[in-house]
């Protein structure tokens, strides 16, 4: 974020996040009794942390958050909160199908600590442009928290249109970013081409990362950082750094891992792969099931084969004084 957008959002009075780096949507640690795994869940923010993340995201798809309870969410958040100590800001998404229940859910995450939002259009109802745009404008103006748009037509069936983002950044100057989910990595040129850093970018498909920060990505929100949050982190960093060569020998190798991420059970994937570098369960809410038979033989070799041969990182936080 350079200083002109900085100075813009201070003269509003506008909160502000750095948005930046690698932010992970976490999975929520259940048990085998299908309550919340706290202490579980405490192991993988630590993990998270530890590795250098940028942010936190809460009650995204892989976090189930369609099968939490409201109080649910309160707990996680107020745990993360807790943890984090302010070291990166902690959002909560919002997928909601009403634009009252979407409200209510802000009002909570905002008393609960959550630092920003990540927001989805309405859920369930398809609905046109102008009712997306009257449904983000209403919950923008109800907080003065920062917000990142996810767009996600691929999985949710409802494109935020660039005419759509301005109608929204005339209006709300606390949406401030984009998850971009859209899988053209060509709207990141778009972006930037109409709205300069006004509106920050935040690659939302693992698979397409590494292009995306080189094209102008301002960061990446994501999953299989779950699993393996240094290697994610070394790759932001490492080509933040400009050493794309050693970026993408870590990309190429995390590349059938990142795979798992954009398949209908990432959830049940993702889950599987921290049990393998022993900082999640498998365990999973129902309509889900834990993966089994030949899938879960296949899944299981992409992971130990990726783990066979798994990279020995450079000193990717200390890069400033790296040869």
């Amino acid at each position: 974020m350079n200083t002109s957008v900085i100075l813009y959002y201070q003269k509003l009075k506008i909160m502000i996040i750095q948005w930046k780096g690698v932010m992970p949507a976490v999975t929520t640690q259940f048990n085998e009794n299908d309550e919340l795994d706290l202490q579980l869940f405490r192991k993988n923010i630590h993990a998270q942390l530890d590795a250098g993340v940028h942010g936190i995201v809460l009650g995204g798809t892989l976090g189930e958050a369609s099968t939490l309870t409201d109080e649910e969410r309160r707990i996680l958040t107020r745990e993360t909160v807790e943890l984090v100590e302010d070291r990166v800001p902690v959002l909560m998404n919002i997928a909601e199908q009403t634009t009252v229940a979407a409200i209510a859910l802000v009002k909570t995450a905002e008393e609960d600590g959550a630092k920003g939002l990540m927001m989805l259009p309405p859920m369930r109802y398809k609905a046109s442009d102008e009712e997306v745009v009257e449904y983000f404008k209403a919950v923008a103006n109800s907080t003065s928290l920062p917000i990142m748009i996810y767009n996600n037509p691929v999985d949710y069936k409802i494109e935020v249109t660039l005419d759509m983002f301005e109608t929204l950044l005339e209006s709300c100057p606390n949406i401030q970013a984009v998850k971009e989910s859209t899988r053209d990595t060509t709207n990141i040129a778009r972006i930037k081409n109409r709205f300069g850093d006004r509106l920050a970018i935040m690659c939302g498909v693992d698979t397409l990362a590494l292009e995306s920060l080189l094209i102008g990505a301002d960061g990446w929100v994501a999953g299989l950082v779950d699993a393996f949050p240094a290697e994610t982190v070394a790759i932001y960093e490492l080509q933040k750094a400009g050493r794309i060569k050693e970026s993408l020998a870590i990309y190429r190798w995390f590349m059938p891992l990142l795979e798992l991420d954009i398949h209908t059970k990432l959830v049940q994937y993702i889950k599987l792969a921290s049990t393998h570098t022993n900082i999640g369960s498998e365990y999973v809410r129902a309509p889900r099931l834990v993966l089994k038979g030949d899938e879960r033989v296949r899944v299981t070799k992409i992971i130990e084969d990726a783990l066979a041969v798994r990279p020995v990182l450079p000193d990717y936080k200390n890069l400033s004084i790296l040869v």
